[in-house]
């Protein structure tokens, strides 16, 4: 620091014009004029006879030395205050031209903060190139001078855009099959950048910062939040109670007149030449002024005019007291003053707006509120601004959003009527009716009418007289918005009290010259001048012009926004430089106000009865507790503030505590200033009850008594009483963000972050910052503009930087920092930033960021314990804990198999391939298979005899042309068709054991080739089964690609069999004997294939038979993948068993013709269907809004009994549900749809079937489940989660939940796994591709308590049973079996067991951007990949929206959120999601995601 105090006091002692050429090098860089590295070596080059003295700074400095030329202006008594960089974010305006900070050493202790800091490495965030797109030119709209256009190629060449490799149709590669390329041995894969970057990112976690944390509150169940203990150091208040503050009385002045319009009156009459207003145009000339005489006779003629011409069937159209609203552009200040007296002069309420330019205007639907709320149904504007606004087709003024429909009148002269000589306005005594309204913006970004009364305007002119000492003829220079705020107060009516000349300098002449208030003040020799601490700062950084002005003649410069913390070092610095301008100290005199109590207090000069002025360094530490603390130590956590003056005339002043009842403050604590006066706004138009709180508010003692009788106005200004009875103001109520217990102001944050490197990265200063409430206490969010030429690795060492400085000044985390392009965030009227309509976009997702970087990790410090598991409670003591509590054991069964009636038929149907023969031979011709093609036709038939015959042939085939022996293992490769069922059955009539192939893509070979190539290897199959096109297409050159072409086994096309008979048919030796193998790949992407045996098959088809009551008279429609589980046993199976007649719907087919399953079900009067969830997605999908047209086609849906959903998870019900609704309409009974439930170890344990109750939907408690309970709680209370039952046990299943690690048997509505014991239950693994030792006891296993001799088998999910009211077909109660999820899938974090499937729900629901998501963990992390359906540059949107969901329902933090294109995220045929798979793409670096966040 020493070594920056030397350079400091060096850059002071520069000669003037080297001063300011730095000066101009600075607007150059900050305009984007200049780059940097030219403006580091013209600095250089200016600086080279000096800087001898320099050279010995210490390199962890020698970044800031750059930054003194920021600091050439210091006075050594601001050395160590934390003084603003006057962007001057008010609302009005945010800094829309750069800005450099004078005498900012805030930024020296930003500086010094970040060198504190090493260099923590954070993995940067991976973009895909074409979202880089966003930082274009076109986006780009130039500073108002730019000399060579910015080079935006940076970071847009390095990468070109990859190929991406087609993973959406990674149906079901299992895991670990290209292991050498994925993984390590210990699962960590090798060389991707992905890992390293996980990598870095648990390093950066390890030191999670978490503050002592003891109490907590219940969150109305197990999982507590922590709340925020108060920290036994903070500091406390200790002074004494604050006693009023009274400030000088109201003067009695002999000529006072008794209302604004009777001065006005007296002027027009007696000095009607007397200037009153000059307006200037763009160049700074003065194109018109307002003399006292016109402004009175035009307002009297507008006042007849609206009074007498405005009408509508001869009813005048406007009532006294009518409100209306003027709508006047910033350089039109003369019809404005004609309007707002017209109005008053008519007895009209003015409600003074802005020009809505465009009908999306941020904020201008609140607008639309306040006219609506105040009945507003007349606008007044000018003939120039009327032809600018949109306009509708009839020519009239478009509606603008959120607006009432309102009557456009232009008050330009050649509309107004000439008043009769004897008509004379009205003029009555100030009263207590209201005048104007002014509107107000609240933080959520509400718009309010404050109401002025008419004796409240006079009072207020009175006060403002006495305190400026203004006096008759005088000149005021404005620089200020003239309809609100104190441009309103001193240029349009206190100025026309004193008969003043008021000239008037609108916004663009600002933009242009930002000295032309200056050489106003120079060529008329103005008195006063108004202006807001950026239009001091902007004259500052164009010096170059101000040798030959001079400011002696002022004796008041008004800083009206002098309150504001940021202001004082503009007020430093241009006294540094003007005073030899001749621009007196005692000039500068900062103001506070407000909307409600206009103005507040204000600083005089001393021969207005002003004191010295007072500067005081805070504690933020301090501050952030609400205490006053001078500080000591702390030379970078400091504030430094200025007084705001004295209170006003007339009027009386207390601090109030900011929350709970108003009781005084003491005198060392900051709080809310009241002031209880005569000249204050009265009311919020129409607002009654909000009125009360901060229009009538009555401070009390300690004790509890009022202060005063009198009732006090809230200010919304945070700060307390200073030394001599200054008010010194911290900030605004609305800028606060309570964050663990302790306040941050916005404004503070938004300095601290332009400090860090402002010039060379946000776009003209342009931030903003807010909070947001996730999981119970608010959270802080930084938006910034970023210049257009920076590059990815600029933006993230800025946000890494900024986090690093905020961290370190003000002790609190940010939760979320965005950059946006260039000049994209919302802008208020006059060009700041709309920070609730900011906010808004951010938490609607419509931000549209080019970077975001998420810190919950560090922020979010209340997250519930970790749940620690309980030493096991044994399973004895399970039972006796049921027992006691009157649970039952949770066990259920589906009907008897042995009591049944069809038990001479089930001994002979022990083999199937006895039953085709039988069926052959007593009915022949009954037709059992009908196959559809996408035209709905039927392409092929089978009848019992012609199944019989084909599967004969290949029996033969096999026998003869590939020479297999009985008990050979033969891949069948078909598409989904009767070959497929023929071939079945011919491998059992051989005596082989068949094996469904899943036929390769041709259009994907490379990724589901090596799946077929794997089953047949796994299967050790001796022989493949296909069709002439599958066959070569093995054999292909594009196969060779994929897979070793040369090692397939014998392969037979099907089409090329003799025609021969076979000698004779394999009859098995036992029905325990295996019949076929079943091989899937489960969504963690395991290959499985289970043995089924031939007494497992046909108790699996009883079993279906007697819960659907099939027989040879019925039909069913099946349209599902026929390779696997229940699918293969409804497709190959069912029918030969029970006779009935299966219409086969390949699912592909829906492709081409969606409604290709419902017609046929329509078609044939079907009344049992099955379809999968991928095909029911598909109708719905595809047929959404087709509904009309089927029904026109005779589309009838009422025939169907059941339709049954196969799936091995929980039943998706939303899906469900939307498919009921969206076909009830073709008669769909909304009883209809229902689920099956099976699983590898099991096919099909429930299924609805056409008896029996409907299913049951329960909901359960979501936070319970983590806990491995179940809670049922009612519909739609928070965190619940509706459940379906799985459809009916079937008959001779029986069912058990048993504890997941004890193996235990548990009570009923217990979550536990779901265990099965059946006549068709599997009869083991063949084989589980890589996991053998793993799974040996899922067919074997045993209870530990209780009934330890029966065998049953693991079903690998999470569920519980549940006893209902209802009564089956036995007249039992119904036990229904919930299915919760795979227990393979589920997330252990924090302790808890969490289903993946829920956490995408949350996410799916968060945007209508996101079509697809799924999760997983990675060295404990939680990645939610989610799939983003709109364009690339919405991804970032997403980012935040999807943690702060994850957060608020599952109290989790993301750690790596990725955004991918559609169709990414791998599904199996099932329509289950492969999230292993994913995982294992994801860590290869193999999805070519659209952008990858890496959450701190």
């Amino acid at each position: 620091m020493m070594a920056e105090r030397g350079g400091c006091a060096l850059l002071e002692s520069l000669p003037v014009e080297i001063r300011e050429s730095l000066a101009e090098l600075e607007l150059e860089l900050s305009e984007g004029d200049i780059t940097q590295k030219g403006y580091e070596k013209k600095r250089a080059k200016l600086l080279a006879r000096y800087i001898p003295l320099i050279q010995g700074v210490d390199p962890s400095l020698q970044t800031d030395t750059k930054l003194l030329g920021k600091s050439q202006i210091t006075t050594t008594t601001n050395k160590q205050q934390r003084s603003r960089s006057t962007s001057s974010r008010d609302e009005r305006f945010r800094s829309d031209q750069a800005f450099v900070s004078y005498a900012d050493v805030h930024t020296e202790a930003v500086q010094a903060a970040l060198a504190k800091y090493k260099e923590r490495k954070m993995p940067m965030p991976s973009k895909r190139r074409s979202a880089l797109v966003q930082s274009s030119v076109e986006t780009y709209t130039p500073p108002e001078s730019v000399s060579a256009p910015p080079d935006v190629t940076t970071g847009l060449l390095g990468n070109s855009h990859h190929e991406r490799p087609q993973v959406a149709s990674v149906r079901g590669v299992p895991r670990g099959f290209n292991s050498s390329i994925l993984e390590t041995a210990d699962g960590v894969p090798v060389n991707s950048r992905v890992s390293s970057k996980i990598q870095q990112l648990l390093n950066t976690l390890k030191r999670p910062k978490r503050p002592p944390l003891r109490e907590f509150f219940v969150d109305d169940f197990e999982e507590l939040l922590e709340v925020q203990q108060p920290d036994p150091n903070q500091p406390k208040a200790e002074g004494s109670e604050m006693a009023l503050l009274k400030g000088e009385p109201l003067g009695v002045v002999s000529n006072w007149p008794p209302s604004l319009l009777t001065a006005l009156h007296r002027w027009g009459t007696t000095q009607p030449k007397a200037p009153c207003l000059t307006s200037l145009d763009t160049t700074g000339k003065a194109v018109y002024t307002l003399t006292y005489g016109k402004l009175w006779s035009r307002s009297v003629k507008l006042a007849y005019t609206l009074l007498h011409k405005l009408t509508s069937k001869n009813d005048s159209l406007l009532k006294p007291g009518d409100r209306v609203a003027l709508v006047f552009p910033n350089s039109d200040p003369v019809m404005f003053m004609v309007a707002f007296y017209g109005c008053l002069l008519s007895d009209l309420i003015p409600v003074p707006i802005e020009v809505p330019l465009t009908r999306k205007d941020a904020g201008s639907q609140q607008i639309g509120f306040l006219l609506g709320s105040c009945g507003v149904s007349l606008a007044l504007t000018t003939d120039v601004c009327q032809k600018g606004l949109p306009k509708a087709q009839t020519g009239e003024v478009v509606t603008f959003k959120g607006w009432p429909r309102l009557a456009w009148f232009v008050i330009d002269g050649k509309h107004l009527m000439k008043p009769p000589k004897d008509w004379y306005p009205h003029i009555r005594d100030a009263s207590n009716d209201p005048a104007y309204i002014e509107y107000k913006t609240s933080k959520e970004g509400s718009t309010m009418g404050v109401t002025v009364s008419q004796s409240a305007m006079l009072a207020h002119c009175h006060a403002l007289t006495q305190a400026c000492g203004y006096s008759e003829a005088e000149t005021l220079i404005n620089v200020l918005d003239f309809k609100r705020d104190a441009g309103l107060w001193h240029s349009v009516l206190t100025s026309v009290m004193n008969r003043m000349h008021v000239v008037s300098i609108p916004y663009a002449l600002m933009k242009v010259n930002p000295l032309s208030w200056i050489q106003k003040v120079n060529a008329y020799k103005a008195r006063v001048a108004l202006v807001k601490s950026r239009d001091m700062h902007w004259s500052l950084l164009a010096q170059r012009d101000q040798r030959d002005v001079s400011l002696g003649s002022l004796r008041m410069l008004i800083v009206a926004d002098g309150a504001n913390p940021w202001s004082i070092s503009s007020c430093d610095a241009f006294l540094n430089v003007f005073q030899s301008r001749g621009l007196r100290p005692e000039v500068i005199c900062p103001c506070a106000s407000s909307a409600e109590a206009l103005t507040v207090s204000m600083r005089r000069p001393p021969d207005l009865g002003g004191v010295p002025p007072g500067k005081v360094v805070l504690s933020m530490n301090g501050l952030s507790y609400g205490v006053i603390r001078a500080d000591t130590e702390e030379k970078l956590s400091v504030l430094t503030v200025q007084d705001v003056g004295q209170v006003m005339p007339g009027a009386t002043m207390c601090v109030v505590k900011m929350e709970g009842s108003p009781y005084l403050c003491k005198t060392d604590e900051v709080g809310e200033l009241c002031i209880s006066s005569n000249s204050t706004g009265t009311a919020y138009y129409g607002l009654h009850g909000i009125t009360k709180n901060i229009f009538e508010t009555t401070p009390l003692t300690a004790n509890g008594d009022p202060v005063s009788s009198q009732p006090f106005i809230r200010t919304g200004l945070l700060g307390f009483i200073g030394p001599e009875r200054l008010v010194f103001v911290v900030g605004k109520v609305d800028g606060q963000m309570v964050i663990s217990g302790r306040r941050h102001s916005c404004d503070d944050v938004v300095a601290t972050a332009l400090a860090v490197e402002p010039m060379k990265f946000v776009y003209r200063g342009r931030i903003a910052v807010f909070s947001v409430n996730v999981l119970h206490d608010e959270r802080i969010v930084l938006v910034a503009e970023q210049r257009p030429d920076s590059s990815e690795e600029d933006s993230f060492q800025w946000m890494s930087r900024v986090l690093q400085a905020i961290d370190s000044i003000h002790q609190v985390g940010v939760y979320c920092l965005a950059l946006v392009p260039a000049n994209t965030l919302p802008k208020a009227p006059l060009g700041g930033i709309h920070i609730s309509e900011t906010k808004q976009h951010f938490l609607e997702g419509s931000l549209h960021p080019c970077n975001v970087l998420m810190c919950p990790h560090t922020c979010v410090t209340n997250l519930p314990k970790p749940r620690q598991k309980q030493p096991d409670v044994g399973p004895a003591s399970m039972i006796v804990g049921n027992l006691v509590a009157g649970k039952r054991i949770a066990q259920a069964c589906g009907r008897d198999v042995s009591q049944l009636e069809d038990n001479d038929q089930a001994k002979k149907f022990l083999y199937l391939a006895d039953v085709l023969q039988w069926r052959a031979q007593t009915t022949p011709d009954h037709l059992l298979l009908l196959l559809l093609n996408s035209k709905g036709a039927v392409t092929s038939s089978a009848s019992c005899l012609q199944l019989h015959k084909r599967a004969e042939r290949v029996a033969a085939g096999l026998l003869e042309k590939a020479r297999l022996s009985v008990g050979d293992h033969v891949a069948l490769v078909f598409p989904p068709g009767i070959d497929l069922i023929a071939t079945f059955f011919g491998c059992l009539y051989a005596g082989c054991i068949p094996i469904t192939v899943r036929p390769p893509h041709p259009q994907n070979l490379a990724t589901t080739l090596p799946t077929v190539k794997m089953i047949v290897e796994v299967s050790k199959s001796a022989c493949i089964l296909t069709t002439q096109a599958i066959m070569r297409l093995l054999k292909s050159k594009e196969a060779a690609a994929a897979v070793d072409i040369k090692t397939w086994p014998t392969i037979l096309d099907t089409e090329d069999m003799p025609k021969k008979k076979i000698a004779h048919i394999f009859r098995p030796s036992s029905p325990d004997t295996l019949a076929y193998l079943d091989f899937s790949v489960s969504t963690t992407g395991i290959l499985a294939g289970v043995k089924m045996s031939h007494s497992a098959c046909s108790a699996l088809c009883r079993s279906i038979k007697l819960q659907c009551e099939l027989y040879p008279s019925r039909q069913i429609a099946i349209c599902l993948d026929p390779y696997c589980g229940l699918g293969f046993a409804l497709w190959c199976l069912c029918s030969v068993y029970s006779g009935h007649q299966s219409i086969l719907v390949p699912p592909l087919e829906l492709e081409t013709n969606a409604s290709l399953w419902l017609s046929a079900v329509s078609q044939y009067k079907v009344r049992v269907t099955f379809c999968s969830y991928s095909v029911m997605e598909m109708c719905t999908r595809g047929l959404g809004t087709q509904t009309g047209t089927l029904k026109s086609r005779g589309v009838n849906l009422s025939c169907v009994r059941t339709c049954m959903v196969v799936a091995e998870e929980r039943p998706r019900i939303s899906l469900t549900q939307s498919f009921s609704k969206l076909f009830k309409d073709l008669g769909l009974s909304n009883r209809a749809v229902s689920t099956t439930f099976g699983c590898r170890v099991n096919v099909a344990i429930c299924l609805q079937g056409t008896a029996g109750p409907d299913p049951t939907t329960v909901y359960v408690d979501m936070r319970a489940l983590r806990h491995d309970r179940v809670r049922l709680v009612e519909r739609g209370s928070p965190h619940s989660l509706p459940l379906m039952e799985s459809g009916k046990i079937l008959p001779g299943v029986k069912v058990i939940i048993a504890h997941t690690e004890t193996k235990g048997p548990l009570g009923d509505s217990h979550l536990g796994e779901v265990w099965v014991s059946s006549p068709h239950n599997a009869n083991g693994y063949y084989t589980v591709y890589g996991e053998e030792a793993l799974h040996a006891d899922h067919f074997n296993a045993r209870l530990s308590f209780g009934d330890t001799q029966t065998v049953w088998a693991r079903t690998g999910y999470l569920g519980f049973l549940r006893r209902t009211e209802l009564t089956d077909a036995s007249g039992e109660r119904h036990d229904a079996l919930y299915v919760v999820g795979s227990l393979d899938e589920t997330l252990e974090l924090r302790g808890m067991r969490y289903h993946p499937i829920d956490i995408e729900t949350s996410v799916i629901r968060s945007h209508k951007n996101i079509a697809e998501c799924a999760v997983f963990t990675w060295t404990n992390l939680l990645v939610v990949v989610l799939e983003l359906d709109g364009p690339e540059q919405e991804a970032l949107d997403l980012v935040a929206l999807v943690t702060n969901v994850v957060l608020e329902e599952h109290y989790l933090i993301v750690g790596v959120v990725v955004i991918v294109d559609p169709g990414v995220i791998p599904i199996n045929s099932r329509g289950e999601k492969q999230r292993m798979h994913l995982r294992d793409g994801f860590l290869a670096d193999q999805l070519d995601p659209i952008y990858v966040a890496y959450n701190m």
